[in-house]
């Protein structure tokens, strides 16, 4: 067995044990469609389409998917409308097609908005959170809502972006028109850059100037973050605070935005370096029960320990790189096929 072998056998094992863990855990809504998504681009359609049900099951009268004691959160339970999307595609069922429709109506007609029509976070607060990058957005845009997909993405950016920075902030209070948290949270840049290239993959080429333009933020954040990269390919719980906790889970959204940026075409293979080093801290990170340690703990995130949405992180990451490691095989052969055919 050579050396490559055996480290992907491991790599693999790994993976198997963090997939293990992750279906052990409690869940709130958006870590079931996160949890889901990662079924989803593993292959596992299987398992897909079974979280994809019990968000449906938990589908509250607004219509919000998956809630589990958190329906005071206007985006989160959207983090689950892709897999029940992609279910009601599979299986033809008016369960899905339902659930997938009545959480997409929440979010056009029914969500509180700011007075610009960026979406709120918690329904009693007139807050917007760097969460809901990741958890409305894609669902629109997967649901065809482009131009709503691309509005929030712009809302969100001008709120909470910190230029000075390269950061985005946590939290903003539209009434106050002020930070609650001003705070550059590492799993919410995270988020942020996770949820643009969700978008980006999406949107349709005739989008061209949306497209660039939100392109144009997702290498701020991410060049804003890997500013930050300590030596053992992590980042700190505050990006740009060294005085908090070295974390695990904002490497590996990172490190799954570069992979698939990359993959699709949309970043240059230079960022694929960081994405290595972050990928392999979070191996480095897994323990012998597959918990990803480390990470802005569950169910108050503000300390290091374990939590769902880094299990699935950690699993979307892995379907990244393999992805891109098929990607770059591929093109290596075709290249290589090309140069025979030119020689003969």
């Amino acid at each position: 067995m050579t050396d490559t072998v055996k480290v992907q056998l491991e790599d693999a094992q790994r993976t198997e044990k963090v997939k293990l863990a992750l279906l052990s855990m409690q869940r709130y809504s958006w870590e079931q469609g996160v949890a889901a998504q990662a079924m989803l681009e593993s292959g596992d359609m299987e398992l897909a389409i079974l979280f994809a049900r019990d968000a449906v099951n938990r589908q509250d009268a607004a219509g919000k998917l998956g809630v589990m004691n958190d329906g005071y959160s206007v985006t989160d339970s959207a983090a689950n409308g892709e897999a029940v999307a992609r279910a009601a595609q599979a299986t033809g069922d008016p369960l899905f097609e339902q659930g997938a429709a009545r959480m997409l109506d929440w979010l056009l007609h029914h969500a509180p908005r700011t007075a610009e029509g960026t979406l709120r976070h918690v329904i009693d607060k007139p807050q917007v959170w760097i969460d809901s990058f990741y958890m409305a957005p894609p669902f629109l845009a997967v649901s065809g809502h482009y131009e709503e997909a691309v509005k929030q993405i712009d809302g969100y950016r001008q709120l909470l972006w910190d230029p000075e920075a390269r950061l985005f902030g946590h939290i903003w209070d539209d009434e106050a028109k002020a930070y609650v948290r001003q705070a550059h949270w590492g799993v919410g840049n995270g988020w942020a850059a996770a949820g643009m290239v969700r978008v980006l993959e999406r949107l349709p080429e005739s989008m061209s100037e949306e497209r660039e333009r939100i392109l144009g933020y997702l290498l701020d954040v991410l060049e804003g973050c890997l500013a930050h990269l300590r030596e053992d390919g992590l980042l700190h719980d505050v990006i740009d605070d060294s005085s908090t906790f070295v974390e695990t889970n904002a490497a590996q959204m990172l490190s799954y935005a570069i992979y698939r940026g990359v993959t699709l075409g949309l970043l240059d293979r230079r960022y694929i370096r960081a994405a290595e080093r972050m990928r392999t801290a979070a191996h480095g990170r897994v323990d012998e029960r597959g918990l990803v340690q480390g990470s802005c703990a569950a169910p108050f995130f503000d300390r290091p320990g374990t939590a769902p949405e880094s299990q699935a992180f950690f699993l979307l990451m892995e379907s990244a790189a393999s992805r891109y490691r098929d990607a770059v095989g591929t093109e290596a052969e075709t290249g290589a096929s090309q140069e025979e055919g030119g020689a003969a």
